[in-house]
């Protein structure tokens, strides 16, 4: 059969959709002998990419996401290619293609969160139309989280027994790292001294910075934490200004460091080296960050939000109401100045993170790809 998958939001970077699509085409040709592959790439992921074998084409489709021209051009490089089936890695489907589909949902963020970047009413309607489109017209679903397929299942009515959850993996990369030299240099790249709290991501609304922030003030104010810094990675985004406003206006600008986008080495050299891993979203289709803090020994606080508790396990990390700043800030001290608590949940941690994988991942979704064809 010939199977083609959708690869423009393709990295190998960081972690999002472009890790869950990299993962999955880098794991199919060593689990799949038999049937034949087209990835759809747009540069410069095309030109980089080496098909492993002629059981793999790699097609540029030269059409950017969330475009017009991803509905009217993507759409002829798709039926040229005549497909038994199409993976649609993301909810961003051509509405006319009329091929047997699987489509991953990985969330609905934009459904709950919109953010402050396309708000438009052309925008909205835009997303709601060709969402409806991709779950109504797909052969089955794939969500990464039961928390993503309970949310399928109120807000778009979709049949359960339509919808597989296929958890995301951890790569090997994330792991204890003993070269202390090597984690200093990292943190001297960034001017970061140890105790600090880190977070990790993008800037937008759903990620609640701004009431990690208040609550990181807390604990200098109300908790007595004078040593304490708050390391906060991602691209600095102008459309949320209140970020650095905030910042400035509780006076924290000497103990709040923002790295701006860091290669994965040193992303992993801040997991190591962090007191505490802290993350506040207030929504998440699954939510890898955590999984990588535990990954590299680091213990986790997070939001009692969305699938993160799913994801985290309990046990394995301290929860907080992400809505609640002093609740967040009471939380985090309970495990900052708790040694015992912290060695128990990096213990746990460390198990936890074996019950998720990129191969078990690729294998169940293959066994989709079998399904879906058989019908």
């Amino acid at each position: 059969m010939k199977i083609g998958i959708d690869c423009r939001i393709y990295s190998s970077k960081f972690t999002g959709i472009g890790r869950y699509v990299h993962e999955l085409t880098d794991r199919l040709h060593k689990l799949d002998k038999e049937n034949h592959y087209v990835f759809f790439f747009n540069e410069p992921e095309y030109g980089n990419y080496r098909p492993p074998s002629n059981r793999f084409k790699k097609v540029f489709a030269d059409t950017p996401i969330y475009s017009l021209k991803e509905q009217y051009h993507f759409l002829k490089i798709l039926e040229k290619e005549k497909l038994d089936l199409m993976h649609f890695t993301h909810f961003n489907a051509p509405l006319l293609y009329k091929g047997k589909s699987i489509v991953t949902i990985h969330d609905l963020i934009l459904s709950f969160y919109p953010g402050k970047k396309k708000r438009s009413i052309l925008n909205r309607i835009g997303y709601h139309t060709v969402l409806r489109s991709s779950v109504k017209k797909a052969k089955h679903i794939i969500t990464i989280s039961r928390h993503s397929k309970n949310d399928l299942e109120s807000l778009l009515k979709t049949p359960p027994e339509k919808i597989s959850v296929v958890y995301q993996g951890i790569g090997d990369e994330f792991r204890k790292i003993e070269d202390e030299l090597k984690i200093n240099k990292s943190l001297d790249t960034y001017g970061i001294k140890k105790p600090f709290l880190l977070y990790t991501g993008v800037w937008r609304s759903h990620k609640n910075i701004p009431n990690l922030i208040k609550a990181f003030n807390e604990l200098k104010n109300k908790h007595d934490c004078k040593n304490l810094s708050l390391v906060i990675t991602g691209k600095e985004d102008p459309f949320y200004p209140e970020i650095k406003k905030n910042t400035r206006e509780l006076n924290l600008e000497k103990d709040i460091i923002f790295t701006g986008l860091v290669p994965e080495f040193d992303l992993i050299s801040l997991y190591n080296a962090a007191t505490i891993y802290v993350f506040p979203s207030l929504y998440e289709g699954f939510g890898l960050p955590p999984l990588e803090a535990m990954a590299c020994g680091t213990p986790v606080a997070a939001s009692y939000a969305s699938s993160i508790p799913e994801v985290c396990g309990k046990g394995n990390a301290v929860f907080f109401d992400p809505k609640n700043y002093y609740d967040i800030a009471q939380k985090v001290y309970a495990l900052y100045v708790n040694e015992d608590m912290q060695q128990r949940l990096i213990k746990n941690g460390f198990n936890r993170v074996n019950e998720f994988s990129w191969t078990t991942m690729a294998k169940q979704t293959l066994n989709l790809y079998k399904k879906c064809l058989s019908k």
